[in-house]
């Protein structure tokens, strides 16, 4: 492992950020045209094409499974190679999907491929430092990558006037193949051969009980998960909500956007703060002011109709403003105990945190027809359940500290 104290150049933070951004990029570019999508496979049901969104990220957790533990085993560069080769092969099925079903099969394809940028962008990042230095690595990280769904609702939006649905998805394909020449002249591998481990059932259990010593990395595992289904509801309802629900089609791509810049604000100050006040206090702080955040909207707009937009969105803004303090810190605990599979820690991580955030969204969005107030309570029961697991696992640690 290279000196915690070694600090990354800006390529390193941009060629990471960008493994990750292109998973927002499939997404949020996509968000305007989905209506648009609907119409072409003929689904019109707004519900139904919600999956656009919340079946790649199925995709994501089930690809981890794989990728990681084969990243352990072959090196991480090769594995983001398949990865980008997944990808490619899922967008043209969704350039073709003749129906809703098809056009699932190729976004939860896309996700599987992009689940190997993701997690074996975090593994480089754990090969190289830890701790504290880690997160603040990953605010850093994940504040360049925020830019990504600041601009791309609008890149989408702009593709949409111009040409069709169908440019979105060869404009992935292009900046990919961009990417994918970057990361192979740029990026050196990071696993050292006495780390590597053969890939079997064997070694994932064996790494499943490994993290499972953790109690820390268990706990925040289940955090993330509660945490990433509450903003996955708004990342597949948001063109619902802001659309069809205010009628406001042409804002949508700038409201999405100074959304994302709220996360990337706290992100960045995250980054200068963890050092000072170490990412347990900083994500607890956060999490509660997230939760509080929700249950104010509830308490104030139960049984009336949607809040003026403004109103909305300061809500929102104040709600995603807490997640930059939460997301790289949340990751970064679960994963500081187990650098020593870092692959399959990741793969184990992403996968369960998913398994737990796709059911969510699924059941949160299902409320979402003419009021914007279950997000909230979604939002406000998922925080409530993960400020629960931290202060438990919390009391847990300090006791154990006590002891030793």
């Amino acid at each position: 492992m290279q000196n915690e104290q070694l600090k990354p150049n800006f390529e390193f933070i941009a060629l990471m950020a960008s493994l990750m951004s292109i998973v927002a990029l499939a997404i949020d570019t996509l968000l305007p045209a989905i209506p648009d999508i609907g119409v072409s496979i003929n689904s019109f049901d707004p519900q139904d094409n919600q999956l656009f969104v919340t079946m790649i990220f199925l995709g994501l957790g089930v690809g981890q499974l794989f990728f990681g533990p084969l990243s352990d085993q072959y090196g991480r560069k090769p594995m983001v190679y398949a990865g980008f080769v997944v990808f490619g092969i899922a967008s043209v099925i969704c350039l073709a999907a003749p129906n809703l079903e098809v056009m699932v099969l190729g976004r939860v394809l896309q996700g599987i491929g992009l689940s190997a940028h993701r997690t074996i962008a975090i593994s480089i990042i754990r090969d190289s430092y830890s701790g504290d230095y880690m997160a603040r690595v990953m605010s850093f990280i994940t504040a360049f990558f925020i830019l990504v769904p600041v601009v791309a609702p609008a890149l989408g939006k702009f593709i949409l006037d111009h040409f069709n649905w169908q440019t979105i998805f060869y404009v992935h394909l292009f900046l990919g193949i961009v990417l994918w020449i970057w990361f192979w002249k740029r990026q050196q591998e990071t696993l050292k051969p006495q780390y590597k481990v053969k890939f079997s059932p064997k070694s994932f259990i064996s790494g499943t009980k490994e993290m499972l010593r953790h109690p820390e990395t268990v706990t925040y595992t289940f955090v993330s998960g509660l945490v990433t289904g509450a903003f996955l509801v708004y990342l597949s309802s948001a063109q619902h909500i802001f659309e069809d629900q205010y009628g406001m089609r042409e804002a949508f791509p700038y409201i999405f956007a100074g959304l994302a810049i709220s996360i990337g604000t706290s992100t960045f100050t995250n980054g200068t703060m963890v050092m000072r006040f170490g990412m347990r206090n900083l994500s607890l702080a956060a999490t509660v002011a997230f939760s509080l955040v929700a249950i104010c909207y509830v308490l104030f707009f139960w049984n009336t109709p949607n809040p003026n937009v403004a109103i909305l969105v300061a809500f929102l803004f104040l709600q995603f403003f807490c997640l930059g303090f939460m997301w790289g810190n949340f990751r970064s605990i679960a994963m500081e105990p187990i650098g020593h599979i870092a692959g399959i820690g990741a793969a184990i991580n992403g996968f369960v945190s998913t398994l737990i955030s796709v059911p969510i969204a699924t059941l949160i969005g299902s409320f979402l027809e003419d009021l914007a107030l279950p997000l909230f309570v979604g939002l406000a029961c998922c925080g409530l359940g993960a400020v629960v697991l931290i202060v438990l696992s919390r009391r847990k640690r300090l006791v154990f500290l006590s002891r030793h």
